[in-house]
């Protein structure tokens, strides 16, 4: 016992490995042999040689022992080695208590009487099919054991253990379920057969020195793989960017840094509308060994490089139909922008609300100089621009009365409508204006509740009393009252569209009476209506014209009706003389008041006919033609006035 204890002391680990897996192929190998019919044993051939040079490894080697006689039956197929076993008694029973499988690749000392030792292979049938067998083994169990349980689950059906086991899914999980322990211990087996196999062919191949040698080498190899492994997961041979002397950014490669600068070339000259090229001279690249966490992606540093450049910004543009308004370098402020512009104008009963024109925001390089504070642009929205506008010549309009409703002068009208002429306007001519329009128009649609006015109808009643065209009201109609509900839309706060949902009359309104006038009027009362107060050829327009000889107003206020000296004039509608005389520039004038705030005037006359306060009828004549006052010819200077200002004759004679 002691002299066994002694010996496991000595043995190596590697020796214990294989010892417990000779033992255990041993037992397996017994059980199969119990289990199938009993087969000849076969022994293999020794060779009758002897090296006296493997003396001391046969000394050193330790000697295969033979197992009991009932062992040999049950084991597999073997090699007999004949050595001399020089033990005690004790260790040799020990020894035969516990046979030792041979190793596949080593030989084993043979003597021989009177020759050399001879090294003869440890083989059962061949040295190739020793793992086969453990191999193949543990499949057999394992397909076995898959069978047990495709069996047990079947049983389990039949008995009803549990309900839901008639479902092939669950019959499927079953098993699957049931094979993952197996299937875990069978992976386990591999990989220590595997690593048992490893240890065994490296032992067989170099001593024991050897292996520590190699032991220490490997390690410092591994520690030496692991410093490097860890120092490139945090360096790295990159390239440092400068700009003008001044360090930039850190890229991997100088590949990724003339990227950023070409793509930044191209955006700068797409922004500028030209062709930039960045200074050689003033970008420069060096290489280094730079830490990882302090390298930068390509449009990092095109977003440096453009800002120390400083012509184009990264930042998001403010686009109304594709007219580039601003920008701002910050992201998502222009949409909060254009949210604050809608709800200024929105309120609770608000159904929808809209820009008119297509409002677009883009990222991407911009020229520096339209980056713009937000506050600023949103002042910019708020305000006006200048635009062309189209403008329809109507009746009774004049070249001066357009440019002043449209705030231009005459000039600038002109300057805009090059080749028409200010005196003679035709009716349905298109002028083009400069007018001031809103950068964005808002159109807002909103739900309103309110009372509205029911019109009243009107009754008449014929009086012999009044003049025809004359009412007078003997009873005032009174409105109804109505509950409307409507979609009403604003552009720019200016109603444009009114759509009624409902209508609910709460009063219905009072009709109102009326005398109705049935007596002739007076010849001397105004029709309504004028005629030509003199005939002949139309000398002068009215509106903007040159002076005659350097003679009256540049802004003509009413027409030139030429004749010979001494014509008539006559009243272009009935009324009530105001004025006949004299007046400055006129020379003999005549105002005719024709009510509603309406007079004319009839100038430049040789002499009057008619005198302050005198009733006229229509055709009446009140003076004859002349030349006074600022004049370089005989004719009828004729106005008419309404509400003292001047308007175009040419829009009220027949």
């Amino acid at each position: 016992m002691n002299a066994t204890m002694k010996e496991n002391k000595t043995m190596t680990l590697r020796q214990r490995l294989e010892r417990w897996d000779t033992e255990r192929r041993l037992a397996r190998r017994r059980r199969q042999r119990a289990m199938e019919p009993e087969r000849p044993r076969r022994r293999a051939e020794t060779l009758p040689a002897k090296d006296p040079a493997a003396d001391a490894w046969a000394e050193a080697a330790e000697p295969v022992r033979a197992a009991p006689a009932k062992a040999e039956a049950a084991a597999p197929i073997q090699t007999e080695i004949a050595q001399p076993v020089k033990a005690e008694p004790a260790r040799a029973e020990a020894r035969a208590s516990r046979t030792r499988a041979p190793r596949l690749g080593r030989k084993a000392p043979r003597k021989e009487s009177g020759g050399p030792v001879v090294y003869a292979p440890v083989v059962e049938e061949s040295a190739g099919k020793e793992a086969a067998p453990a191999f193949t083994g543990s499949v057999s169990e394992w397909m076995a054991h898959v069978r047990r349980r495709l069996h047990s689950i079947r049983r389990e059906e039949k008995a009803r253990r549990f309900p839901e086991s008639n479902r092939l899914p669950v019959q499927i999980l079953l098993f699957f379920r049931g094979m993952l322990p197996m299937l875990g211990s069978h992976l386990r087996e591999r990989k220590l057969f595997r690593r048992r196999s490893r240890i065994s062919r490296t032992a067989s191949r170099r001593p024991v020195e050897h292996r520590r040698a190699h032991t220490l080498w490997f390690l410092g190899g591994a520690a030496a793989l692991i410093l490097v492994v860890g120092f490139f997961s945090f360096f790295t041979l990159g390239t440092v960017v400068s700009y003008d002397g001044q360090e930039l950014a850190k890229v991997s490669s100088a590949r990724v840094a003339r990227d950023a600068a070409s793509d930044l070339e191209r955006r700068t000259s797409q922004a500028l509308g030209g062709t930039y090229i960045i200074s050689e001279s003033m970008i420069r690249y060096a290489s280094a060994i730079l830490p990882r966490s302090e390298l930068v992606d390509e449009s990092t540093l095109e977003e440096e490089l453009s800002d120390e450049i400083g012509l184009v910004t990264y930042g998001y543009g403010l686009y109304v139909d594709g007219e580039l308004i601003g920008a701002t370098p910050y992201e998502g402020a222009l949409e909060e922008l254009q949210q604050q512009l809608k709800y200024g104008v929105s309120s609770e009963n608000t159904i929808s609300c809209d820009f008119r024109e297509e409002v677009e925001v883009k990222e991407g390089y911009y020229p520096t100089e339209k980056i713009m504070n937000l506050g600023y642009l949103a002042e910019l929205l708020y305000s006006t621009k200048d635009e062309e506008v189209t403008y329809t010549v109507k009746k009774g309009d004049t070249w001066s009365e357009i440019a002043e409703d449209h705030g231009m002068t005459s000039k600038e009208l002109l300057a805009m409508n090059p080749g028409y002429d200010p005196n003679r306007l035709a009716i349905g001519e298109v002028l083009t204006l400069s007018a001031a329009v809103p950068y964005l128009t808002l159109t807002v649609t909103e739900q309103e509740r309110y009372l509205a006015d029911i019109p009243y109808d009107v009754a008449y009643t014929d009086s012999a009393n009044l003049y025809k065209g004359d009412y007078k009201v003997t009873s005032k109609g009174v409105y109804g009252k109505a509950d409307v509900v409507a979609n009403v839309t604003y552009t720019n706060g200016e109603e444009t569209e009114r759509t009624v949902l409902s209508y609910t009359e709460l009063q219905e309104p009072v009709t109102e009476q009326r005398l109705r006038g049935t007596k002739e009027r007076p010849t001397w009362l105004p029709t309504g209506s004028f005629r030509w107060p003199v005939s002949g050829s139309l000398t002068s327009r009215f509106g903007g014209r040159k002076s005659p000889g350097g003679i009256g107003s540049t802004n003509h206020k009413g027409i030139d009706i030429a004749n010979r000296r001494g014509t008539p004039i006559y009243a272009a509608d009935g009324g009530t003389v105001i004025y006949a005389g004299w007046m400055r520039g006129y020379g003999y004038l005549v105002q005719i008041s024709h009510g509603n705030g309406v007079v004319t005037y009839y100038g430049h006359n040789s002499s009057l006919t008619v005198s302050v306060g005198q009733h006229v009828y229509k055709g009446q004549q009140i003076a004859r033609m002349g030349s006074t006052g600022n004049s370089t010819g005989n004719h009828c200077h004729f106005e008419i006035r309404v509400n003292g200002v001047a308007k175009n004759p040419l829009n009220y004679l027949p």
